[in-house]
C-alpha cells in the first residue's frame, strides 16, 4: 500500500481531530499569554503565531494540490521539486505531488543559488514549489530554469513573483476529492539529495514501498498512538524529519512543527503542546542542559511530565551528553536511531529504549532491517574487529539518480548498502559507531579514528563541541587537530587540553589545538570537509612559510 492510504484512512475516521500544528515563536508578543490562546492573532503583516490542520484538510489540501499539478499537463513520474522552510503547507504539498503519481524532490533550505540550479537539472524537476525566502535566488537563476514549466509560490499574494502561481489562490480552485491516479509500491517516490560533503550532491531515488518501510519502522520503534503529541523541529526537505513524522501518520497523532531552536522555544513548545516525543540534535539537546546550568532556563517554569520519549539521530551521540540529560530530565526515556538518507532515514540500526544501559552503541538490526560489519573485500569481519557497516531492507534507495558508477560502488548485487560508516560489533551484538569510512587519520600508519577523540574531549566540562580532523603532515603523513568550541562564559587554554588528553593513549592524543566554532548542517552534522579545507591550507601556508 503506498504512503498516501495512511492519510485518507486518517481523514476518513478522524477527520475533524487535529493533524499538524505551526508555531512562529518569534512572532510571540509575551510569554503570558499561550499560543493557544492567540491562535488567531496576527501581525500587521498579516503573520500568524499558532496555525493548525486536521485530518480532513490535510487530505483534502494534497488532493487540491494533485489535481492542480494534473491540469498543468503533470505525467506520471514526473518531478516536483519543493523548496520551502517548515510550514503548514509543506507535507500537503509533499502528498499532494505522491497523490497525482509524480516524484516529489524535497530540496535543502540552504543550498545557494548555483545548488537549486544543480539540483533542479540533476532530478529532471519539471515544477517547483518555493516559499518567500527563495525568491531571490530563484530570480538569480531564473534564465537557467528553461526546464521548469510551472512555478507555485506559497506566500502572501502581494509577494507572488510574476512568473508564479499563488499556491493558495490555485489550490482553492481544485477539487478537494481524492484523483485516484493508481500508484503501486515499486513506482518512484521521491528523490532526496545527499549531503554533498564531497562537492555537489548526489539524487537518490527511492521507491514507494521505501517510504512505506520507513513509515512502519518509526512506529515500530516508538510505539506511537493517537494520544502522542510528537514535537518535528528539524527541516522536513530532510529524511530525518520527515521518517519520524511518519509515525505520527499511522498512529494518527497530532505533530507540532516548530519554527525555531532556542532553548526556550522548545521547551516552551513542549510545555504549551503537551509533547510527548521530541526528536532532538545533539547541539540543540547540549544547548538546553547548557542553558540549564546557567540558570538562564528553569525547568518548574514548564510542564513536561507528559514528555515520555526524547531520542537523537542523524550523528554520533556522546555518552557524557546523554547521561547530562538524565540527570535534569531523569523520567525521560531516551533513544537513538541511526540511518542515512540512502536508507530512507533513520531506523536501519536502533538502539531502542529498553537498552539505555548501551548508551554509545547505535543498536541493532532496526524493525524489517539486517546488518553486517565486512572488511575491505566486503567479506565479515572477526566479532569485535572494526568494518564497514552493511544494511539490507525494503528502505535501501532503488539508485543514485542519473549516476550508475556510483550507484555499483555503495549497492552490492544482493542488495546490501554500503554506509561508509565504520564500526564494530559487540558480543551480544550491539553496534558502535567507529567513524566514517573517509574521515579515519592514518597517522605513523596507525589509524585513528576521530569520534573516539571526539567523545573523549567532549566530557571536560569547559568544551561545548569538538570536531577532530586530519592535517598533513611531513613526517607522520596525518596528524590529529582538535577543533574546540569553548562553552559561552568560559575561557581555555591549549595546555588544560593537553593535561586532560593526558587520559588518552599517546598516539591518539591530538597534536594540533585549535579553538574556533564546529560548523555543523541543518541535520547536525559536523561539515568536516569545510574544516578540513580551512585548515590544511592554513597548515600548506604555515608549512610554506617556515621554509
Amino acid at each position: 500500500m503506498p504512503i498516501t492510504e495512511f492519510l485518507e484512512r486518517n481523514a476518513r475516521f478522524h477527520p475533524e481531530e487535529v493533524s499538524l500544528v505551526e508555531i512562529n515563536p518569534a512572532n510571540q508578543p509575551d510569554r503570558k499569554t499561550t499560543w493557544r490562546e492567540y491562535n488567531l492573532i496576527e501581525t500587521a503583516e498579516g503573520e500568524k503565531y499558532r496555525r493548525e490542520l486536521t485530518w480532513r484538510a490535510f487530505n483534502e489540501g494534497a488532493n487540491r494540490f494533485a489535481h492542480l499539478l494534473l491540469s498543468r499537463g503533470l505525467r506520471r513520474g514526473d518531478k516536483v521539486a519543493i523548496l520551502m522552510m517548515n510550514c503548514l503547507e509543506w507535507l500537503p504539498v509533499y502528498f499532494g505531488v505522491l497523490k497525482a503519481g509524480a516524484v516529489v524532490v524535497p530540496m535543502n533550505y540552504r543550498y545557494a543559488s548555483e545548488e537549486i540550479r544543480y539540483c533542479l537539472e540533476l532530478s529532471d524537476a519539471r515544477m517547483l514549489v518555493f516559499g518567500p525566502e527563495f525568491t531571490t535566488r530563484i530570480n538569480a537563476i531564473l534564465p537557467d530554469l528553461t526546464a521548469i514549466t510551472d512555478f507555485f509560490f506559497v506566500g502572501k499574494e502581494s509577494e507572488v513573483p510574476a512568473y508564479a502561481s499563488d499556491y493558495s489562490r490555485m489550490v482553492s480552485y481544485c477539487s478537494p476529492m481524492n484523483p485516484a491516479v493508481a500508484i503501486d509500491d515499486e513506482d518512484d517516490g521521491a528523490i532526496y539529495f545527499s549531503s554533498g560533503t564531497t562537492g555537489f550532491p548526489k539524487a537518490i531515488l527511492h521507491r514507494h514501498r521505501a517510504l512505506v518501510a520507513s513509515a512502519l519502522t518509526e512506529q515500530k520503534h516508538h510505539g506511537q498512538t493517537r494520544e502522542d503529541v510528537f514535537l518535528c523541529i528539524p527541516p522536513l526537505y530532510h529524511t530525518g524529519a520527515k521518517m519520524h513524522w511518519f509515525g505520527s501518520l499511522v498512529s494518527c497523532s497530532r505533530a507540532v512543527l516548530l519554527r525555531g531552536v532556542s532553548p526556550e522555544w522548545i521547551l516552551q513548545a513542549v510545555s504549551e503542546e503537551k509533547a510527548t516525543i521530541v526528536w532532538l540534535l545533539v547541539p540543540w539537546a547540549q544547548d538546553i542542559l547548557d542553558a540549564i546550568d546557567r540558570g538562564d532556563i528553569d525547568l518548574r517554569e514548564y510542564r513536561l511530565s507528559q514528555w515520555r520519549l526524547m531520542h537523537i539521530g542523524a550523528q554520533p551521540v556522546p555518552p557524557s551528553l546523554i547521561k547530562r540529560w538524565q540527570t535534569r530530565f531523569p523520567g525521560q526515556q531516551y533513544d537513538t536511531n541511526y540511518g542515512l538518507s540512502e536508507s530512507i532515514g533513520p531506523g536501519c540500526v536502533h538502539l531502542g529504549v529498553e537498552n539505555i544501559r548501551k548508551v554509545g552503541a547505535i543498536g541493532v538490526a532496526g524493525y524489517g532491517w539486517e546488518v553486517q560489519i565486512l572488511d575491505e573485500h566486503r567479506g565479515p569481519v572477526t566479532p569485535g574487529d572494526v568494518g564497514e557497516l552493511a544494511v539490507r531492507g525494503d528502505g535501501v534507495m532503488k539508485c543514485y539518480y542519473k549516476n550508475p558508477e556510483a550507484t555499483r560502488e555503495i549497492l552490492t548485487d544482493d542488495g546490501w548498502l554500503m554506509t561508509g560508516d565504520m564500526a564494530r560489533q559487540d558480543e551480544e551484538g550491539f553496534i558502535y559507531l567507529v567513524d566514517r569510512k573517509k574521515d579515519v587519520i592514518i597517522t605513523g600508519g596507525e589509524n585513528l579514528y576521530p569520534v573516539q577523540i571526539e567523545d573523549f574531549l567532549r566530557a571536560y566540562d569547559k568544551i561545548k563541541d569538538v570536531a577532530v580532523i586530519g592535517l598533513p603532515d611531513e613526517r607522520l603523513g596525518e596528524i590529529a587537530a582538535a577543533i574546540i568550541e569553548v562553552k559561552e562564559g568560559m575561557s581555555c587554554t591549549e595546555e588544560e587540553i593537553d593535561q586532560f588528553c593526558l587520559g588518552m593513549p599517546r598516539y591518539k592524543r591530538p597534536r594540533k589545538i585549535i579553538f574556533d566554532t564546529v560548523p555543523r548542517n541543518p541535520t547536525g552534522k559536523i561539515e568536516k570537509p569545510k574544516l578540513r579545507e580551512r585548515y590544511r591550507v592554513a597548515k600548506l601556508v604555515e608549512r610554506e612559510t617556515n621554509r
